[in-house]
Parts: C-alpha cells; sequence; structure tokens
C-alpha cells in the first residue's frame, strides 16, 4: 500500500486499524493490552483511531511483538560513504544551520564585455 496520496488523518487512521488487527489476531482486548502495556484502556482507544503519543505506541507494540516492525517503518540511514570521509569518521550531531530546505547561494556572474 502507498501512502503517498494519503492525508496525514488517513494514514494515521491505517495504522491505528493496524495495531487493532494485530491486537485482534493476537487475541487480546482493549483492556488486556492496556493492562500488559501499562497504559488505559482510552490510550489503546486512541492508538487504533490514530491518535496518540510515541511512547504509548512503543509501548503496544512491544506488548504485540511488533518492535520490529519499527525497523522496517523508519530504517537506521546511517551514513554514506562521502559523508564519512568529509566528516572524517565522526558521526553527525547537528543540523546545518538553515537545514536541507534552504536554497543554496546563486552564483554571481560577471557580464563578459560591457556593451
Amino acid at each position: 500500500m502507498s501512502f503517498l496520496g494519503k492525508s496525514d488523518r488517513q494514514i494515521l487512521q491505517i495504522l491505528g486499524k493496524r495495531l487493532r488487527q494485530h491486537r485482534l489476531h493476537r487475541d487480546i482486548t482493549q483492556a488486556q493490552l492496556a493492562q500488559r502495556a501499562g497504559l488505559s484502556v482510552s490510550t489503546i482507544k486512541g492508538l487504533e483511531a490514530g491518535r496518540g503519543r510515541l511512547d504509548s505506541l512503543i509501548a503496544v507494540l512491544r506488548e504485540l511483538q511488533q518492535l520490529d516492525a519499527l525497523d522496517a517503518f523508519l530504517p537506521d540511514p546511517g551514513l554514506s560513504p562521502l559523508q564519512l570521509a568529509e566528516r572524517q569518521g565522526r558521526p553527525r550531531r547537528r543540523a546545518s544551520r538553515g537545514g536541507a530546505a534552504q536554497e543554496p547561494p546563486t552564483k554571481k556572474h560577471k557580464p563578459e564585455s560591457d556593451w
């Protein structure tokens, strides 16, 4: 399934539905999952409706034995060989000033003639 054409809300609803399917596949009630994950039933209901916090999501994924899905969800980008060479083997610790959204400076061209 491609998420590219979906709104943020639609994606959250799909993820919530998948959480619910995993819970039902394991034959666990919302109350049982909440107790095992150390959360409230309303938090479980919220996650299944596409609302919630990341720490709650992690607790539920842990209880449903789905933590491995996080690596597929957001894999470690690692460093490219070029980045390693530029940083002399040191990992990047912060973003550059202005971030990636900043456009590179444009070059000023001198006219070749005065006419």
